[in-house]
């Protein structure tokens, strides 16, 4: 057990109910930590003593590196202290000093938030006062990224497995989720109403349900006043579903855990690792491979998955090294376009060099166009076997719809509609009794699925290399000057 008397209390930090944080120093190690004090006249009551053993208990057992390192901890006759990894300053503060934050960021620190989730999770933990004010903001060096760390566990709880639900009132009322403040009744899935109540905060620059006084917050929790996203700031579809599934006022409603690790938005598969960018070298090496072999379309999916991998790591870096990544990115961008060009263009202007930039130019006849989105063998083999199966026909209309208007580089629009399609087709693939037309459909949806992860990849990559090229002229990504 340490001993304070080790410690040089410097400046204050931090404050709350119970305790007051400061930055310290190890009078022997020349450390710099923070350590809470509690004073022990206001642990009288049982619960809050419960709640330090708890808090105690539970983070020393923790080890992640998105959740704030517990030392050691103390006492004597006055105090409590409990001596942890020091970090800068809160979310909540990084938000007042921004008012919003660009959803780029945003989804660096949700992914870090689902990855330390993901860890209490695996140790039948549920936090239950997720907060700005409880994710803190550090980095190793001046030129390094910020990461954020969870941290404050004195209402956190150990589940079952089977989702023990509790009845004591836990968390603050603004990130509360509405189980906890109404019925009382709740399980771990009032972590996530949470996390959707701080997205919201980051994006907009307010929690969504930021009142004058605790009854008027109460009263539209109650009420399940509807939230309203904020027409002012525009979010990408992604981030809009999980916001919408994640502060769902029904807890059998809201998104459940792994739909959570596993969304789009949070894409955690793809998250910045040394793993995964090892991953993506070698994902590229491939695609050079086929590219120099004239093997286009693979080619062209190859480059696209590779930036998958690629790209989350450029949000990661600052300075030279995020320069250099950004500019490789941008290149196998282009490569990828150039080709996927070259694919459109081929079949109606066989003399394109899939070298030179391609311009809709030379393709502009109307024979042309109608060459180039001449449908395949199967897909009209499929079409003639829908008979009365509207719902089928419809389908393959829309993804065709999709495939013109990736002719026409309107690739937000080609993305949409191949989802709209996927989500028609996929679920008549699983009822689908004939074998010949259920081939035909699996082999469709492939074709479509694998395009529309291509294009979603060259969209994310534009939007990525745009907005990390902004943060590094304005410097406000990440950075507090």
């Amino acid at each position: 057990m340490a001993n304070i008397k080790d410690y040089e209390l410097l400046q204050q930090i931090g404050s709350g109910t119970f305790a007051v944080v400061h930055k310290a120093i190890n009078k022997k190690t020349r450390q710099f930590c923070a350590i809470k004090i509690m004073d022990r006249k206001k642990f009288s009551k049982t619960n809050y003593i419960d709640n330090l053993i708890q808090e105690i208990s539970f983070h020393k057992m923790l080890d992640h590196r998105y959740i704030v390192k517990m030392y050691d901890f103390s006492w004597d006759a006055t105090n409590i202290y409990i001596m942890m990894e020091l970090c800068e300053f809160s979310l909540s503060s990084f938000i007042k000093k921004r008012n919003r934050l660009p959803e780029s960021t945003v989804r660096i620190f949700t992914r870090m938030v689902a990855e330390a989730l993901k860890y209490l999770r695996e140790n039948n933990i549920s936090h239950f006062d997720l907060k700005p004010q409880n994710l803190l903001l550090t980095r190793n060096n001046p030129n390094s990224i910020y990461v954020l760390k969870l941290c404050d566990f004195g209402f956190a709880q150990h589940l079952s497995s089977d989702e023990e639900e509790s009845s004591m009132v836990k968390g603050s009322y603004l990130y509360m989720a509405p189980e906890i403040a109404i019925n009382r009744k709740y399980d771990a899935r009032a972590d996530l109403y949470s996390i959707g109540v701080i997205l919201y905060e980051c994006l907009f620059g307010n929690a969504p349900y930021s009142s004058k006084t605790i009854d008027e917050l109460l009263e539209k929790i109650k009420s399940r006043q509807k939230i309203e996203l904020s027409s002012n700031v525009k979010i990408s579809n992604e981030c809009e579903d999980l916001l919408t599934r994640l502060l769902q006022h029904d807890p059998d409603k809201r998104i459940s855990f792994q739909e959570f690790f596993n969304h789009s938005f949070v894409d955690m598969k793809h998250a910045p690792s040394d793993e995964n960018m090892e991953k993506a070298i070698e994902i590229f090496r491939h695609a050079v491979e086929e590219d120099t072999n004239q093997n286009y379309n693979e080619a062209y999916h190859l480059y696209c998955e590779g930036l998958t991998y690629f790209v989350p790591s450029i949000n990661a870096e600052v300075g030279a090294r995020k320069v250099a990544l950004r500019e490789k990115a941008a290149n196998y961008l282009n490569r990828a376009e150039e080709i996927k060009q070259f694919i459109i263009y081929s079949s109606s202007a066989p003399n394109v060099n899939v070298m030179e930039p391609v311009t809709k130019a030379s393709s502009s006849s109307t024979q042309s166009v109608q060459n180039a989105l001449e449908p395949t063998a199967s897909y009209k083999a499929l079409y003639e076997k829908c008979y009365s199966n509207d719902q089928l026909k419809n389908g393959l209309e829309i993804g065709k719809s999709g495939e013109y208007y990736a002719y026409e580089h309107k690739l937000e629009n080609a993305l949409e509609n191949f989802k709209r399609a996927l989500t028609i087709l996929v679920p008549l693939l699983n009822k689908e009794t004939d074998s010949e037309r259920k081939k035909l459909l699996h082999k469709q949806i492939q074709e479509w699925m694998k395009e529309a992860e291509s294009i979603k990849s060259i969209l994310e990559t534009q939007r990525n290399i745009e907005q990390s090229s902004s943060d590094s002229n304005t410097n406000s990504h990440c950075v507090i000057s």
